[in-house]
């Protein structure tokens, strides 16, 4: 039972401190924030291919969106049944194959999406190339970038090209229009503020290129003369026609929306200028108005500008939406000419993302053995893609000998491709035809240039090696601390010196056993001394030894220095031991050796020396100069320690914060008795209540809390409170073990002896 006990507080301690730090973690952490567009802002493993577009597209801004969540939070919750769908034809890797799941139609022609799927379409860096980026682009009308011309070749190879609108109206009249689509688009964008080029691109996404499609034709039976251009409100339903039908009611009547509602969006949409406006109005204030203004936050709601709550509001369940329709996007803006205008593209990251991204659905894992060789390009301006094949987007191009390492190595029966990492960290697919295996010579020797091996602590240093023979000097080493406690390094040779003490720092080859070591001291200054006495009162003749104690602890010099401004009335030896002298006030300094202006004083205060007859301490108080300790913590107020001094002299109690007590008031550490003749003071005590860390009179968690805080070095101790925190009276600072010692009594296992 006593165990279980101590195992309890020792885990409500440990909750105690998780959520302290917890608080500090929401205080200087905001919720999701979109920073600076400097490629340097984004994580590592995006800048090079940032860089890249950069080079190729210097008007274009990149901006980072933390979201601030964990990655694989993200994953799980974007991988529930029915969120994500692909199409039934599609192969098996692209499809949840979990019994009862695997081929069930959620919508007419589509199943839920494998969770690699959703891993691979999810990740921003899969998609940092000239084509895939549009995902990204950020979705408002721009005047200067937005026009007809523009509109007609996103339209292109459709049957919206160039052509007249006209639409059924509710008797199924063929009404013609003056209007094209182009002219109708041009118009929604101004109206919703949406970038008509995103317009005339969901256009081709939802309802495909043919006029004929259900959503827009206007003809089907009990929804005659309707139409949803972006299949808003169209959702899964397994009835024939079920999703187009879902549309065409939002399109009657919003769904039963209010009349406020159904005016903003201009429903019903009876004509097709209307769906194309009122439906751009819907997305414009439903989506990129709410912060939801990239083609890939529509899919994934993962940036919660609104405080709507994440993973709901998204706007299609095709997994694969974003990724089809960037490649619409910079078709339009290629065919242009587009391509070199300012462009701002809004790049969501995630927290603990795998260093290594995940691999398209279609790439055929059996077709690669893994490896890691070091490999050069045999040709120039060769082109490393997305895939494993040309029909795949460019990222970057090599030339010739440029080196990379092979990660993944091709086994295909026809054209072979190899999976590398160039050096600035790009990772891509490139033609076996153009690699060939690079025989980089090995280290032979290792030399540290570093001529200073003591360090202070809390410094950072970068350890400077050399690598013969030059050839070599890309070649990977290891730095290996043998005393982290003392210093740790990490893997590029920054040195961070923890605390006091020794360690030896290794660098060695990863390819051999070449190797070199070099000794460090971290030496830790002084920079404070805490007492646990500042005033004292003594008799003549009386000793009493006030404890310093340097901090930090770790420091390397703990030697101090006493010194007593008065001789003549209270010395001092070299151990802190206090002799009164003649009756009178003095000073004592208590000064580093190392830095004499780190100093603390101590006031003495000598008065004459009470005879035994004149005051009597009764057992259990035990009198120890001018400090008093042994109270009884259960028998602790004013009267009841009254009761254990026999004297004809004048006693007055106060608390530790020179407030009179009364008779039923407790005693604790640093109250006092004041000892008077004829109201003189004669000698002033100071009660230790060891536990009582607070100065109630009282042993409770509270007190726990404070030294628990204290040893955590959330908070000082000082004076009399440091001393009763140390339960074990060896004079030292306190401990785990005196904060075991306190659990204990609070537990009722065993009382501190006093």
């Amino acid at each position: 039972m006593r165990f279980l006990k101590n195992r309890l507080l020792d885990f409500m301690l440990l909750i105690l401190l998780i959520i302290i730090l917890i608080s500090f973690h929401l205080l200087f952490n905001n919720d999701s924030i979109a920073k600076d567009n400097k490629i340097d802002d984004f994580p590592k493993s995006y800048e090079p291919y940032l860089e890249e577009l950069a080079k190729k597209n210097p008007n274009w801004e990149f901006i980072p969106l933390y979201t601030n969540l964990d990655w694989n939070y993200v994953i799980s919750e974007e991988n529930k049944f029915g969120k994500n769908l692909v199409p039934i034809n599609y192969s098996d890797s692209w499809k949840n194959k979990t019994p009862g799941q695997y081929n069930v139609e959620v919508d007419a022609g589509w199943v839920d999406s494998s969770k690699e799927a959703v891993m691979y379409l999810m990740d921003p860096r899969n998609f940092l190339n000239e084509v895939r980026i549009f995902q990204f682009e950020e979705l408002s009308y721009n005047p200067s970038t937005n026009n007809l011309e523009g509109i007609e070749k996103i339209l292109y190879g459709t049957e919206f090209y160039n052509k007249k609108v006209s639409y059924l109206n509710s008797s199924g009249e063929n009404i013609s229009t003056s209007s094209k689509y182009s002219d109708l688009i041009l118009k929604a964008s101004k109206t919703s503020y949406v970038s008509s080029y995103h317009i005339a691109s969901r256009i081709k996404q939802e309802v495909g290129p043919f006029l004929s499609h259900k959503s827009i034709s206007g003809d089907v039976p009990g929804f005659k003369g309707l139409y949803n251009f972006y299949n808003i409100g169209a959702t899964s339903s397994s009835e024939p026609l079920g999703a187009i039908k879902n549309g065409l009611k939002y399109a009657r009547d919003g769904n039963g929306a209010a009349t406020t509602i159904k005016n903003k969006y201009l429903i019903p949409w009876n004509t097709k200028e209307k769906s194309i406006t009122g439906g751009a109005i819907f997305i414009g204030s439903s989506y990129i108005n709410k912060g939801q203004n990239t083609i890939y936050l529509q899919k994934f709601d993962v940036y919660d500008k609104t405080g709507d709550g994440l993973f709901w509001h998204q706007y299609m369940t095709n997994v694969l939406a974003p990724y089809s329709e960037s490649k619409s996007i910079y078709n339009g803006y290629n065919k242009m000419g587009m391509l070199d205008t300012s462009l701002s593209f809004i790049i969501p990251i995630y927290n603990n993302m795998p260093d290594i991204m995940q691999e398209s659905p279609s790439i055929n894992q059996n077709d690669f053995i893994s490896d890691n060789t070091k490999v050069y390009s045999t040709g120039n301006n060769v082109n490393i893609r997305t895939g494993p094949s040309t029909s795949y987007e460019i990222i970057t191009k090599v030339n010739m000998n440029e080196k990379m390492t092979r990660i993944k190595k091709g086994k295909q029966s026809n054209d072979k491709w190899d999976k590398v990492i160039l050096e600035n960290g790009i990772i891509g697919y490139i033609s076996n035809n153009y690699v060939d295996i690079y025989k980089q010579p090995e280290i032979e020797k290792i030399e540290i240039n570093f001529t200073d091996k003591v360090i202070l602590k809390g410094e950072k240093k970068k350890l400077n090696i050399t690598i013969y023979p030059e050839e070599a000097k890309n070649n990977k080493v290891s730095y290996i601390s043998t005393n982290p406690e003392i210093i740790t390094v990490d893997d590029e040779g920054y040195m961070q010196a923890i605390r006091s003490g020794k360690s030896k720092i290794i660098v060695k080859s990863n390819e051999n056993s070449v190797s070199a070591e070099i000794d460090f001291e971290v030496y830790s200054k002084v920079t404070d001394i805490s007492l646990d006495q500042s005033k004292i009162y003594l008799t003549e003749k009386d000793t009493f030894k006030v404890n310093a104690f340097i901090k930090p602890d770790d420091a390397n010099n703990k030697n101090i220095i006493y010194e007593s401004s008065n001789n003549d009335i209270a010395k001092v030896d070299s151990f802190g031991n206090i002799t009164g002298v003649n009756v009178g006030e003095t000073i004592i300094s208590v000064k580093s050796e190392e830095n004499p202006n780190i100093k603390k004083d101590v006031i003495v205060i000598v008065v004459r020396k009470l005879e035994e007859s004149e005051i009597e301490f009764i057992n259990p108080l035990k009198v120890d100069g001018l400090e008093i300790s042994g109270v009884n913590f259960k028998e602790n107020t004013v009267s009841e320690i009254k009761q254990l001094i026999n004297t004809s002299l004048e006693l007055e109690f106060k608390d530790n914060k020179n407030n009179l007590l009364d008779e039923d008031d407790k005693i604790g550490t640093g109250s006092t008795i004041s000892v008077k003749e004829n109201g003189k003071l004669l000698r002033k005590y100071k009660i230790v209540l060891y536990g009582d860390i607070t100065g109630d009179g009282k042993i409770n968690s509270t007190d726990l809390l404070v030294l628990q805080r204290y040893i955590l070095e959330f908070e000082e101790l000082d004076d009399i409170y440091l001393k009763a925190g140390n339960i074990n009276k060896n004079g030292k600072k306190p401990t785990s073990v005196d904060l075991l010692l306190i659990q204990r009594h609070i537990l009722g296992l065993k009382y501190i002896e006093q």
